[in-house]
């Protein structure tokens, strides 16, 4: 099965820059976006279904915003928006889309930034808490579990291009890397890292000035998979090379 995540940044304004063919080359199985800040109704869904795809949607309630979705080949056996056990948060931002297949289950995710303020800070900490907490309850019903998408965060220095630079700036905070130390070790496992130890990395560059010209940028898209599920991964990758958004994709393949 070969997963991509995307931060497509505007799902409308990619598919105008030829996101379409795109995916069509890619021969992805699943395709789990972010951001897509629109309503599925404001999609052209046919450009999908040509495709092979089925699409699902969360979206959020305020207009332009945030939003994830899912794209598979593969029929999901069930689609859950949002979170299906309790929660401190409802999902009205559009962050979460759980689609379950026979022996795994990926969520497509888009965790909150603290970039805007002191209040947008407390709440990604309380976000990013209560969907921990969301993980571990999940994960005793459904044990396989691969958990994609933009998490916000650079885990390690190596994560990043000026770590002393940015150890006050959110994304590279003390408090934010603490929480990703206790998801990993939670039974979770960065499938990119783990097969790759090399420095220079990114999945996301600056839009002001030639930041991706010179590859000043932060990895904070990720395939999280459950730690006894790792045999089974073949591959994992970044397409830097893809510059429909600020971010770029992440594709791995697993049996």
């Amino acid at each position: 099965m070969k997963i991509i995540t995307y931060n497509v940044n505007g799902l409308r304004a990619v598919i105008q820059k030829g996101f379409v063919e795109w995916l069509k080359a890619t021969q992805a199985d699943v395709i789990c976006l972010q951001e897509t800040k629109a309503y599925s109704s404001q999609i052209p869904l046919v450009l999908f279904e040509e495709l092979g795809y089925q699409t699902y949607f969360q979206s959020a309630e305020k207009k332009g915003y945030s939003g994830v979705a899912i794209f598979t080949k593969n029929m999901p056996k069930k689609i859950t928006k949002g979170y299906d056990l309790p929660s401190e948060i409802d999902d009205n931002e559009g962050r979460i889309i759980r689609a379950d297949f026979e022996d795994l289950s990926i969520l497509s995710v888009y965790m909150p930034s603290g970039s805007s303020g002191e209040d947008r800070r407390d709440f990604k900490m309380r976000w990013n808490r209560n969907f921990h907490q969301y993980i571990q309850m999940l994960k005793k019903e459904i044990p396989n579990l691969l958990i994609v998408g933009d998490y916000n965060i650079c885990h390690q220095p190596i994560d990043i291009h000026n770590p002393k630079a940015n150890m006050k700036t959110s994304g590279f905070l003390p408090e934010e890397r603490e929480w990703l130390d206790s998801f990993f070790e939670s039974g979770f496992v960065d499938t990119f890292r783990h097969l790759n130890k090399e420095p220079h990395n990114y999945t996301w560059w600056s839009a002001w000035g030639t930041a991706r010209e010179k590859n000043l940028g932060w990895r904070i898209d990720y395939q999280a998979i459950s730690s006894h599920l790792i045999d089974r991964l073949q591959r994992a990758v970044i397409l830097n090379e893809v510059k429909f958004s600020d971010h770029c994709p992440v594709l791995i393949e697993i049996e």
